[in-house]
């Protein structure tokens, strides 16, 4: 079953029983995820699908800074795992008359998450969670997991990957040297990490699926 087929049809089945699938969308650091999440959302509207970014969750920079951890922001331990899998939870349990569901986003130009970005609720046909870490098998991650109704590890060339990346680090205010050096030192060991579970995921797809939501 084509992917735009198979989205549609979680979509026309959440409708129906009043309350949402949710869809989870991973893989390494410049793969693409929040492209095709927008396409997705593009093609069915915001009205049938909803966002749950796992970059809402990142700590703050003020918080980062107390705790040392800002040269490595990005880094799984840079998250709040049992936050963003506890909201994950409250989206999956959304029931016919329940409030929604207020989830935050990062902001990049801010370079900090930004609260209550998004809203869900359980008129929703699906829900995309999106984020690197999705399929980690550590407690907090296993959480998330456990609430999907598919998992998608979103592969990409490493040197495009790359690209992206060193692209959004001289955005942000990084030089191309310092940018590059992120890339791959920082965001490389990430990658790594979430490419080690890439066998366990229900689904594997390229940046050619955005065809077909075009």
């Amino acid at each position: 079953m084509a992917v735009r087929e198979l989205v549609a049809r979680w979509i026309e089945e959440g409708r129906a029983r009043g309350y949402p699938h949710l869809l989870g969308i991973a893989g390494p650091p410049g793969t693409g995820k929040s492209t095709l999440t927008g396409a997705i959302v593009a093609a069915f509207g915001p009205d049938l699908i909803g966002v749950l970014p796992m970059d809402g969750f990142h700590l703050s920079n003020a918080m980062l800074d107390r705790l040392h951890r800002r040269d490595r922001k990005g880094a799984v331990d840079t998250f709040d795992a049992a936050g963003f899998a506890s909201t994950v939870e409250r989206a999956a349990a959304l029931r016919p008359g329940d409030p929604p569901v207020y989830v935050p986003d990062f902001d990049r130009t801010l370079d900090d998450p930004v609260a209550a970005s998004h809203s869900l609720s359980p008129e929703l046909g699906l829900i995309v969670v999106e984020g690197n870490y999705l399929g980690l098998d550590d407690p907090q991650w296993r959480r998330v997991r456990a609430t999907l109704t598919e998992l998608w590890y979103l592969d990409c060339p490493e040197d495009e990957r790359l690209r992206r990346l060193t692209f959004r680090h001289v955005a942000g205010g990084r030089s191309e040297e310092a940018a590059r050096a992120y890339s791959v030192e920082v965001d490389g060991a990430n990658a790594a990490l979430v490419e080690a579970a890439r066998d366990t995921y229900d689904r594997i797809v390229d940046g050619q699926v955005l065809d077909e939501f075009g």
